[in-house]
């Protein structure tokens, strides 16, 4: 049949044509009666739940420095240098910080001053008011804040953060508590308050401790890229913040007598070293640096208070994700499910086959599109099976190799982000099985198609791992590869600075900006697939 015949063919009634249904059953008749095509869609799960396991069996978690939890079971780090005092039932703490200044030194091996600027962009050091349950590390909190270079914010028990006004010391600070809601308000004079936002703290006892505090968190940034390793570099840092003028109403606990306005405040290091678990991670991982040192006791100079502050207030995410790490069987799975998507059409241009399917089904682009959805549909069936038994499997090994709570929380698959992966491993083997496809249709050659295929999700993966940081992410966020960051699973807070690994997963922070990648990739291809196929003989 020839162009101009077919494109006839395609004006033809609808009554002369077979049902869209009838077309998709047909094809998935030609996809199964295939033996080798059988076998090989049949090998895809089985690969995936062999790798899933392999890994499972291999892997150990890194070790811990401590596994203290917030109120809500989160794993936190819980680390500051708090002035306080007792506050009974409501009351209203205040004070203005005059200045804030962050010290670090960088090794001039180690970039020296360029270094240095990515520490200062990096480090989300802290300097404010805060009302919390006691001492204990761990225990319930709110506090407001000035934070270099993100304005004030409002944080409460490790996962809440609030952004408010655009400023930066010097400017006032007021937390104020009606039981068990905390507000926070801004002024730039001291007589015109913001406010920054509000919290609702549940649980918080009638008496609590509230007052000034500091706290600078260690940066840890990309020091070396190798290939086929990493290097991580760690850079203490401490935070020197004056405050001028805190004050409590009602007054709360009462003073010495002296007069001073140092009276009732009293100076602690709230510290959650004392909750060991393990050792600090390994030098060539995490750069070695040691725990950052104790800081020297506030300093009163009339109503004005020096504190230097080390450690951090924030949530813990472990450096392994369970989840995605146990899917790492789709991309062996998948070179199953491209093979055989790309052979699914090239093979009848192939043998001549594909003219007497168009004689029997007038309408090529429907035809195409009927293959598109059985391989898509075939494609996402194994990919949504074999993710959830892999995960099944996996979850017992993991377990006993030592990946247990609370830095590795207990999973089911019905927990929105575990389904997420599911769900979304299987519509990236659909779309990659439509985009394989599609290009075989283009290029009408089987081994230079999954070739193209492969290189295009695999070979960045490879190259990533070895350029910086950026390219390496670009890379991954503009090849099909993005993809599979939908089977992301750890947590991530706007407030907690990460190390983005491109080969890692990090390209895109949301999980399905990556998914959207790969659907364009798809429906592109397949545009082009459709156009080509009206107008080429077959």
């Amino acid at each position: 049949m020839t162009a101009t015949a077919h494109r006839a063919a395609d004006t033809l009634p609808d009554v002369d044509r077979p049902s869209f249904a009838r077309l998709m059953l047909s094809e998935w008749t030609k996809l199964r009666t295939v033996r080798r095509w059988t076998v090989a869609l049949l090998a895809a799960p089985v690969l995936i739940i062999l790798v899933g396991v392999l890994t499972a069996s291999s892997s150990q978690p890194g070790a811990l420095d401590s596994p203290l939890v917030g109120p809500d079971g989160t794993w936190v780090q819980d680390r500051f240098h708090f002035v306080h005092r007792p506050l009974t039932g409501d009351g209203t703490v205040t004070t203005r910080i005059a200045s804030t200044t962050l010290e670090f030194s960088v090794p001039p091996e180690d970039g020296g001053d360029a270094r240095a600027r990515d520490v200062e962009r990096t480090v989300w050091s802290k300097a404010g008011l805060m009302i919390k349950d006691g001492l204990r590390p761990g225990a319930r909190y709110a506090a407001v804040m000035v934070t270099p270079g993100r304005g004030v914010r409002l944080q409460s028990n490790f996962t809440t953060d609030i952004a408010g006004p655009a400023a930066g010391a010097p400017t006032w600070l007021r937390l104020t508590r009606a039981g068990s809601t905390i507000s926070a308000f801004q002024s730039a004079d001291g007589l015109s308050w913001d406010p920054v936002g509000t919290v609702t703290v549940p649980g918080l006892p009638q008496t609590v401790e509230v007052g000034p505090f500091v706290t600078s968190p260690t940066a840890t940034l990309l020091a070396q890229r190798q290939f086929g390793s990493i290097r991580l570099g760690q850079y203490p840092t401490t935070t020197r913040a004056v405050f001028e003028r805190p004050t409590l109403e009602p007054a709360g606990a009462p003073g010495t007598g002296s007069g001073e306005p140092s009276d009732g405040w009293q100076d602690d290091e709230v510290d959650d070293s004392a909750v060991q678990a393990g050792t600090p991670p390994a030098p060539d991982r995490a750069g070695g640096k040691g725990p950052q040192a104790a800081p020297p006791p506030a300093v009163w100079a009339g109503d004005r208070l020096t504190l230097v502050g080390v450690g951090d207030i924030a949530p813990r995410t472990p450096g392994e994700d369970v989840i995605k790490q146990n899917l790492t069987g789709g991309y062996a799975g998948l070179m199953a499910i491209v093979a055989v998507a790309v052979l699914f059409v090239t093979a009848e241009y192939r043998r001549g086959m594909l003219r007497t399917t168009f004689a029997a089904s007038p309408g090529r682009r429907r035809v195409l599109a009927a293959k598109a959805l059985v391989v898509g549909a075939v494609a996402f069936v194994i990919g949504f099976t074999a993710s959830v038994a892999v995960l099944l499997i996996t979850q017992p090994i993991m377990r006993d190799n030592g990946f247990l709570p609370p830095v590795y929380p207990d999973w089911s698959l019905t927990d929105p982000t575990v389904s997420r992966a599911i769900v979304g491993t299987a519509a990236v083997l659909a779309a990659i099985a439509v985009f394989s496809l599609a290009l075989g249709t283009v290029l009408r050659r089987a081994a230079g198609t999954v070739a193209a295929v492969i290189v295009l999700i695999v070979l960045p993966q490879l190259l990533a791992s070895g350029l910086p940081p950026v390219a390496g992410q670009w890379l991954m966020r503009l090849t099909p590869a993005a993809g599979f960051t939908i089977q992301q699973t750890i947590p991530r807070y706007d407030h907690v600075p990460r190390i983005c690994v491109p080969e890692n997963g990090c390209v895109y922070d949301q999980p399905w900006a990556g998914f959207a990648v790969i659907c364009a990739y798809a429906l592109v291809t397949m545009a082009v697939a459709l156009w080509a196929v009206q107008r080429r003989d077959a």
